[in-house]
Formats: structure tokens, sequence, C-alpha cells
């Protein structure tokens, strides 16, 4: 992959990666679309992580689906396929991490310890065998981005990070490799989070700024949902994740719960439409 990846360089292509574990959905599909306008050779790459996963999460059970993907990927025309074994990405021996301080203590960081070393490991190590022009990454996992975003900032790294927008099934939940846990009934109810997200849009649009008045509405359109089992409900700075008394420049709103055994996490960015503004734009 190294050497494929610098003949394309040398070549004069525009590089992009996009990087994901599989189970692909039109939400990674999206990625490549994207990464095909701005690019002229694009890498996928599939690598289930293990340094991501905690000792009782779902590792061993996380959807595979390698032939099914490697059909999608081509009919998307991706360029390169890196598909990797645990044994050649974390060789024995292995015992170098990336970590984010601070950023990576909170919301998810706290939830799942050492799971942002895990992501901010192998994407530093994406980033160095391919090293692409561009890799991207979806708003899904707004914190995961941030993180990613942190590590090429401070490490000096050539790639630039591009953050794309949640793809979404008809009734607004958001696209999931997880979402396949669901049962019907789950399904269902797991749309309890986009309406929650979509409550705050609606406070943000008659001029509420105030967060406990914007996590009220969240909470009360999430307890309505019996089969919703809350993590966080949150809304905090879009750079820090530190929790906001006021909308005042750009934020998220997040949401984590289980269905079921399933944990789904969900966001709103809300940003200024420019410096000192009191009017927002609602990304859902």
């Amino acid at each position: 992959m190294k050497e494929t990846a610098r003949a394309a360089r040398q070549e004069g292509h525009v590089l992009g990666l996009v990087p994901t574990m599989g189970a692909l959905h039109e939400g990674h599909l999206s990625l490549v679309q994207r990464a095909q306008t701005e690019c002229s050779r694009v890498a996928a790459s599939i690598f289930v992580n293990p340094k991501q996963f905690g000792p009782t999460e779902d590792f061993a059970k996380y959807p595979r689906a390698f032939e099914n993907d490697v059909e999608k990927l081509q009919k998307a025309a991706v360029t390169f396929l890196f598909a990797p074994d645990i044994a050649e990405m974390y060789p024995s021996g292995f015992t170098t991490h990336v970590e984010v301080e601070g950023l990576s203590a909170k919301l998810e960081g706290a939830a799942r310890p050492g799971h942002f070393r895990g992501v901010a490991t192998v994407v530093m190590k994406l980033l160095q065998i391919i090293r692409p022009n561009f890799a991207y990454f979806g708003r899904k996992d707004a914190q995961q981005a941030q993180v990613i975003s942190q590590v090429t900032r401070d490490l000096n790294l050539d790639t630039e990070i591009v953050i794309c927008p949640i793809v979404r099934e008809e009734d607004g939940l958001a696209l999931s490799s997880r979402n396949a846990y669901l049962n019907a009934e789950e399904r269902k109810a797991a749309t309890v989070l986009y309406f929650a997200l979509k409550a705050v849009k609606d406070q943000i649009a008659v001029g509420v700024r105030d967060s406990l008045q914007l996590q009220s509405a969240m909470n009360k359109v999430l307890s309505a949902e019996p089969r919703a089992r809350v993590e966080y409900a949150a809304i905090v700075d879009a750079e820090t994740f530190e929790p906001v008394t006021r909308v005042g420049r750009a934020a998220y709103a997040l949401i984590t719960a289980y269905l079921g055994k399933t944990r789904l996490l969900d966001n709103m960015l809300i940003t200024p439409v420019g410096a000192n503004s009191e009017e927002f734009v609602v990304e859902l």
C-alpha cells in the first residue's frame, strides 16, 4: 500500500482516503463520492480496529461483510482498497500509541476508556502508510472527528481532514453499521434521537440559546420513548467539547443512547452565521 500510494503521488495524483471498519452503508459511500470530486485517486481502507474496542464491547460481533463491501467499493470506482489484517497493523512488539489529552477524556472518552487512543493510533498509522492529501470522515462521530483533526494539527501532518455531513434514513435515523443490531421495535424507537435533536433545532429557530433550555427540549423528547436508555444528552463547544451555558459560537447538541443492547449516537452542529452573530445555521 505504501508503494502504491507513493507511486500515485509521484504521478501527480491528488490522493484521497476514506478510512472505514467495513459493513459499508450509504454514509460511507457519500464520503467516497465527496473524495472523488476533490481527488484524482481514491483509496478506502477496511480494518476493524481492535484497539478502539473495550474488553466488554462488540469487537467480535461487529458487522463484517467484506465481499459485499468490496463490491460496493468497486461500483463506487474506488481506486485502491487497503484491507490489512491485525498482525500487519499491530505486529508483535507493538507498543506505540497516540493520545490526545483532555479531549479524549470527555463524553465518549469517559464512557469508553481507551477508545480515542485506539482511534488516534490507527488513523495515524493509516495516514502514515498512505499519506493522502485528504482524508474523509463522517460528522456522526463528531468527537472522533475532532480528535483526528487535533492529531493532524498537533503533529503537523500533511493530510487535510475533511468532515462530511451525516447521512440519514428517510425517517431521520443516522446511518450506522450498528443499526444492523436493532430489531424492528428498536429500529422504530431509534428515531427518537433524531426527533430530540430536531426539538433543539426548533428552539434555536425561535431564539433560545440557553443550554439548559435546549437540553430540556432534548430530554423531553427522549424521556417519552421508553425503549431509549440515554447515556448523555449535552450541548457542548464544537472545538473543546466542554459543556456550554449558552450557545454563542459553534456548538454541538450530542446524544448517546441505548436501544436494547445497541449503543447509538447522533448530533447536530450549530454554527453562527458570522462573528458575534445571534443567527445560527443548524446542520442535522
